[in-house]
């Protein structure tokens, strides 16, 4: 059965940059007050386009949860653990290999886009092949019911789901499913029991969603009941067999502005990133030099703030004020490319600075980082267990 529960996690690629910070991290802090969240490192992932540099996973792996502590992802908030640390994903993603087509991984649109991208290697592997199955069984181990994507990846979820469906089609039939639910409603209570089936029927019949989620809030709060019987009362309501494995939605994740140096998105591949704990004086320099409307050949040429990246920096770091100052300043050549950069600069350096303090602090403290992620790990398979048990019930390999 599905809570409110967040699960999200990252390739490993080192120390993060303002890309990352404001297209990920952002929304990450907000989510963990507001639901459960598990974010992961997802250590197996980079070996699917890293297999071939080993060496360098591990620093990455610190260097990545140093700079989320250094953000604000807090481990009293959020559960953060390391994918190969929970080894119920590598299982739950064998399984799943059993019953997911062939041809539902060949159509998956980033499967033959990142064999473009990444032409020089070869990735010709299984392990490229299935990772949208790891992916999957990264989320449906946690009977998660949110995964915060961007728009890119929403076909990932939507595989995800179709394996989820078909995993319930072909192993939620349980044997006696209709009996046991029955004897589930009688756990009820007489006047509960009366109004789940008030509210199945007016949903069955009717296609009265209000009784369905009226329905679900009902067996939610029944403290009473197994986490298997609250199941299969799910599965009635709705008119299936039991739900082993929940299928999540997708929650859109607001657009990154944050461009590059060079105006092209922020990537470390294009080398036109800047770190979150890069030195005040290199970010100062990066800005400093970076290209601008090519319209403005002299001080005096008036410019475009839209043909120049610069800009770009504003929309993210400056108030209203200074964006007026800058569009109007640029258009009548009232202010050099030099005064332009140095708001978005001092305002860059101003947010990195508190991070960058944390970062140092942990970077100090690396019994603290193992710590938290070592606690993260047992809370993480504490819930990976629990779904693996049911899952090898229903397969057969629980004995």
């Amino acid at each position: 059965m599905a809570i409110d529960r967040v699960v999200s996690g990252m390739r490993p690629t080192g120390m993060l940059h303002l890309g990352h910070y404001n297209g990920v991290l952002k929304n990450w802090l907000s989510l963990q007050h507001e639901l459960e969240c598990l974010f992961f490192v997802a250590d197996w992932h980079a070996l699917t386009t890293h297999y071939d540099s080993p060496e360098i996973i591990e620093n990455n792996v610190w260097d990545m949860v140093i700079d989320w502590l250094a953000a604000g992802v807090d481990p009293a908030q959020a559960t953060i653990f390391i994918q190969s640390k929970v080894p119920e994903h590598a299982e739950l993603f064998t399984l799943l290999s059993m019953i997911t087509p062939l041809g539902w991984l060949e159509r998956v649109p980033t499967y033959k886009d990142q064999q473009e991208k990444l032409s020089s290697k070869d990735l010709s592997t299984y392990g490229f092949l299935g990772y949208p199955l790891l992916q999957s069984a990264d989320i449906l181990i946690y009977r998660a019911s949110h995964v915060p994507v961007g728009e890119d990846q929403v076909p990932h979820i939507e595989f995800t789901r179709e394996v989820a469906r078909r995993f319930n089609h072909l192993y939620g039939k349980e044997i006696g499913f209709e009996e046991k639910a029955e004897e589930a409603i009688k756990k009820l209570g007489s006047k509960k029991s009366q109004l789940y089936r008030e509210l199945r029927t007016a949903y069955q019949e009717g296609g009265d969603d209000q009784a369905l989620a009226s329905a679900q809030a009902l067996i939610d709060e029944q403290q009473s009941l197994s986490l298997g019987d609250k199941e299969r009362l799910m599965g009635f309501l709705e008119g299936g067999g039991k739900m082993i494995l929940i299928e999540p939605e997708y929650m859109l994740t607001p657009t990154s502005k944050m461009i590059g140096l060079d105006g092209q998105k922020m990537s470390k591949s294009y080398n036109n990133t800047i770190s979150l704990r890069e030195a005040p004086n290199e970010i100062e320099k990066k800005i400093r030099t970076m290209p601008t409307d090519p319209a403005r050949i002299r001080r005096t040429d008036p410019g475009d703030p839209k043909n120049c990246p610069v800009w770009q920096l504003h929309a993210v770091y400056s108030d209203d004020k200074t964006k007026e100052w800058v569009e109007h300043g640029c258009k009548n050549a009232d202010i050099g490319c030099i005064e332009c950069k140095q708001p978005a600069i001092e305002s860059i350096l101003k947010e990195l600075k508190p991070i960058q303090e944390r970062a140092n602090h942990y970077i100090d403290s690396p019994d603290v980082v193992k710590s938290v992620v070592a606690e993260g790990c047992e809370k993480a398979r504490k819930l990976a267990r629990d779904t693996m048990r049911d899952v090898r019930e229903v397969m057969g390999v629980n004995f």
